[in-house]
């Protein structure tokens, strides 16, 4: 069975394809038979303007035809396209994913914060954790940041809160949002057990393969604090050179740190796993169940 995910964000649009195996004994197996990242930087108009200009619009329906005309080659046969805090707070959202649906066929839903927050619970990745830890669960998009924290394995406090990468390139997180964050994390997150993160999205992907950590192996708050003060004394361009980034990571990098920064030393935690989990890993699990379920 071929399943496909589609996650519009507030930074890039993605599309993942996965195969599904069912072995007569144990679990499915999920295979990644193509991953697709187009930085549409939506984020940018809506944040600003309040809407997605002509240009950007333009790329959403390329993009979109190119993910239909891929699922076709592919000979998906379910799918999920599902769009987050830019196309939530876009005035034309709605009238976009109309036109969507006219060139391309595809269906877009958007899809609330707690939805978003609550589609890694998808991956079953509590089942795998161990028992003796407690964890904070931190996606950080283009527009939000999504916390999810377990506790004794299940979900005890989940929240998305405006606070992403291109809405601080854009310096439109105030210092009250900020302190909000931190009060609620401090209120939340809390435990007998000693607390680890699990980091996801692009820009934490980024930095563990930078690392060189083994995938086992949790990265240091340390090491992202290191990292933060080294990359926030280069301009972007030092940034592309001295790393070998692309410009639309190089820029976001920064900020994606800070929040990961804040929300662990907020959070009192220390390390923090990189599982490469992500919305759209989510959505395909979340698929797969439902189709189970009837």
């Amino acid at each position: 069975m071929r399943i496909a995910a589609i996650d519009i964000g507030s930074n890039a649009a993605r599309l993942l394809i996965n195969e599904v195996t069912e072995p007569k004994k144990g679990k499915p197996q999920f295979t990644k038979l193509n991953l697709l990242r187009i930085p549409l930087r939506l984020g940018m108009d809506v944040f600003t303007k309040g809407e997605i200009g002509a240009e950007r619009e333009q790329m959403i329906m390329d993009s979109m035809n190119i993910f239909s005309n891929l699922m076709k080659i592919y000979k998906v046969e379910h799918y999920r396209a599902c769009a987050t805090s830019a196309m939530r707070d876009a005035k034309n959202g709605q009238e976009i994913i109309q036109q969507v649906k006219e060139n391309s066929g595809l269906n877009i839903e958007i899809i609330s914060g707690d939805e978003e927050a609550s589609l890694v619970f998808e991956t079953h990745i509590a089942e795998g954790l161990d028992k003796n830890f407690d964890y904070l669960y931190i996606d950080v998009g283009g527009g939000s940041t999504e916390l999810t924290f377990y506790e004794n394995g299940k979900i005890k406090y989940e929240r998305s809160i405006n606070i992403g990468t291109i809405r601080l390139l854009e310096g439109l997180v105030k210092d009250d949002l900020w302190r909000e964050m931190k009060e609620d994390i401090r209120k939340n997150i809390n435990s007998s057990k000693p607390i680890v993160a699990i980091g996801s999205g692009g820009n934490i992907n980024k930095i563990f393969s930078m690392s060189k950590t083994k995938d086992s192996k949790p990265m240091s708050s340390a090491y992202l604090k290191k990292y933060y003060k080294e990359m926030n004394e280069l301009t972007v361009a030092e940034r592309m050179s001295k790393f070998n980034l692309r410009e639309d990571r190089a820029d976001v990098l920064v900020p994606a740190l800070q929040i990961f920064n804040n929300v662990m030393t907020w959070g009192d935690i220390d390390k923090i796993f990189v599982p490469k989990i992500s919305v759209a890993d989510g959505l395909i699990h979340s698929i797969y169940e439902g189709l189970q379920k009837k």
